[in-house]
């Protein structure tokens, strides 16, 4: 690392719409409440390249960028007292208010006091300083004992673990044995959506994509592989659930032509879930005639997970049931990982490692 001044730190900043850079920044203090990180690990994925690029960002000009986040605690702020320095932790990246009925009910992904029914809880290297440095502050309600687990792991858990994990979740009651699930895209998160179907649940995991690489990547964890390009996709998912259809589809692209597919592979009272970002539209129709989607369907957009989902997923990686793919860069090379990732060139998670070179 370059030489610094003791108050300063490197970080990646969004300076502006645009343009993302690795800068000096200040280092953080703790306020009431809330932990100094030293960062061991940050994770880097798809969301952190839309605000690079994006014109219409919800994220503030001068913020740092990460939300996947492990550290070390290196400072406490008054009236906390559950963590002492030293501590290995991972930020869970819903900051919630742990008063309103959504967070005591133990849904802080849903927190209500978030300033409308549109807005998510503050979330760091979105709308709060996030990870991508070498100092973070945090809530210390947020944070998550990762224990001797690797920090690089553990970051990525974060998000890449979390999210597939409470998507899972929230239809877990259609996992029996005997039922068919499908992954769409596998890519971080929908190979870890496979490796956690595998370790907790009894159901058959058919796993698409049109790589042929990230299909061999899943194989290990799935039931059934198939090419996503391929134009009798959907009659061999039909043909193998006899005529029914999937109990489950996890849709971890989000196009137009993916919420379509989802919609023709699943079941009566089965569930989609989409968690791919790319902006795609479903028509819903209200009449059985010519709609593709069967009676009882749920449909739904999850978002991140609660604090238990994310002590959940540590302890399966803890226990080596789920394993992340993860590629290391140093923090001073932050920008060859956004370009590297931006070209499809990383496999599973880019993790940034402040401090010396990775490896």
């Amino acid at each position: 690392m370059k030489m610094q001044c003791a108050h300063t730190m490197h970080g990646v900043q969004l300076r502006e719409p645009g343009n993302v850079a690795l800068t000096l920044l200040p280092v953080p203090a703790a306020a009431a409440g809330e932990v100094v990180l030293r960062v061991l690990a940050a994770g880097l994925c798809q969301t952190d390249l839309h605000i690079r690029s994006a014109s219409d960002s919800r994220t503030p000009d001068g913020t740092t960028l990460g939300h996947e986040i492990a550290g070390v605690v290196e400072d406490i702020g008054a009236g906390v007292t559950q963590w002492r320095r030293g501590e290995r932790v991972v930020v869970h990246p819903c900051w919630s208010c742990g008063a309103c009925s959504a967070c005591l009910a133990g849904r802080q992904n849903a927190c209500r006091r978030t300033g409308g029914r549109l807005n998510p809880p503050p979330t760091p290297g979105v709308t709060k300083n996030g990870g991508m440095a070498e100092y973070v502050c945090a809530p210390a309600s947020a944070l998550v004992s990762i224990g001797d687990l690797d920090p690089a792991i553990a970051a990525t858990l974060t998000d890449a673990a979390l999210t597939p994990y409470h998507a899972i979740r929230t239809c877990r009651e259609l996992l029996h044995p005997g039922s068919t699930t499908v992954i769409i895209g596998l890519g971080g998160l929908g190979n870890l959506a496979a490796q956690i179907l595998r370790a907790t649940t009894a159901t058959r995991i058919v796993a698409t994509d049109i790589s042929q690489e990230a299909i061999d990547a899943a194989r290990p964890w799935a039931d059934v592989t198939l090419r996503s390009d391929q134009p009798d996709l959907a009659a061999q998912i039909i043909e193998m659930t006899e005529g029914f259809g999937a109990d489950v589809v996890l849709d971890f692209v989000g196009t137009d032509t993916t919420l379509l597919l989802a919609a023709t592979l699943v079941g009566r009272y089965g569930a989609i879930r989409v968690v791919g970002l790319s902006g795609g539209t479903y028509p819903f129709v209200a009449r059985s005639a010519g709609n593709p989607l069967p009676r009882g369907v749920s449909l739904m957009c999850p978002y991140g997970g609660t604090y238990s989902d994310l002590a959940a997923v540590i302890a399966l990686a803890q226990r080596g049931e789920i394993r992340p793919l993860v590629t290391r860069f140093a923090l001073d090379d932050a920008m060859s990982a956004f370009d590297a990732l931006q070209a499809g060139k990383i496999r599973g998670r880019a993790v940034l490692i402040p401090g010396e070179a990775a490896i």
